[in-house]
């Protein structure tokens, strides 16, 4: 399903951008994904956050950077229904409480995490606004992957937070891959980082946008002050590559394949 309204607890369900310059990052995700990212009525009270639409929708996120030294990056945000009681499970799992739940207007609650191994993160308890009204189609986000060094260790601390169940995969451009499930339902992966990673690679989440043309969406981001970092590169579920923006954000995209 393209179009969301709610988002079972335990799904990610929001991601955004932090990043050096807001307008030029407008221009260079309107350009590859055809985005719109306006200055909304309530961005100054927000800290200049703002959403991205696709046709009218808001698909993503995007934000100033907040503190000195904030690399800009992309975020992954998991839908809950008890912020603080998850929260608390964080630290009790050997997580770390980056920020406090937090009211954000009537849209919903607020939190940021890492993992064990450092992994940032966030949750969202929704209100108002439930996540990203569309999902899956070009120019929306598809996927949200961690990238760990330890996926047994990730198993023991996300299933204990989110309840989620997980079925490896053998994969040919990897050593293993995790599916991770809430309900039967197959909401995010998990990749463990092997030699085809550099060591400076910490581990994070990476988002998955969906588009058309996999070479294309690469030229595109090349054309806008961005490179490709890997790819692209077939898998089961369609054709992917992994690219940063102009001020070195990661993200990655896929054009699915007719199965997937």
């Amino acid at each position: 399903m393209s179009e969301r309204t709610s988002y079972v607890p335990g799904t990610p369900c929001w991601v955004d951008l932090a990043t050096p310059d807001i307008e030029a990052a407008g221009r260079f995700y309107g350009e590859l994904f055809g985005w719109e990212i306006p200055e909304l009525p309530t961005s100054a009270e927000m800290g200049g956050y703002r959403r991205a639409k696709l046709g009218g929708r808001d698909v993503a996120g995007a934000m100033p950077l907040m503190q000195e030294g904030q690399p800009p990056a992309w975020s992954t945000y998991v839908s809950v229904d008890d912020i603080e009681a998850l929260g608390r499970a964080v630290q009790e799992n050997g997580g770390t409480m980056i920020a406090e739940p937090m009211a954000v207007a009537n849209y919903g609650r607020l939190a940021l995490f890492t993992d064990p191994e450092g992994a940032f993160f966030g949750m969202w308890e929704p209100a108002d606004f439930a996540g990203a009204e569309l999902v899956n189609e070009p120019g929306a986000f598809s996927w949200n992957e961690l990238n760990t060094g330890d996926a047994a260790a990730a198993k023991r601390f996300y299933g204990s937070i989110f309840g989620w169940e997980f079925e490896d995969r053998e994969t040919e451009n990897a050593d293993g891959y995790t599916i991770c499930m809430v309900e039967g339902n197959r909401v995010a992966g998990m990749l463990e980082m092997s030699d085809r990673v550099p060591g400076e690679v910490p581990p994070h989440w990476n988002t998955y946008f969906t588009v058309e043309d996999t070479e294309a969406a690469i030229e595109q981001a090349k054309a806008g002050g961005g490179d490709s970092v890997m790819g692209p590169m077939d898998v089961e579920v369609g054709r992917i590559a992994v690219m940063h923006d102009p001020w070195g954000a990661v993200f990655s995209v896929i054009r699915l394949n007719e199965a997937a």
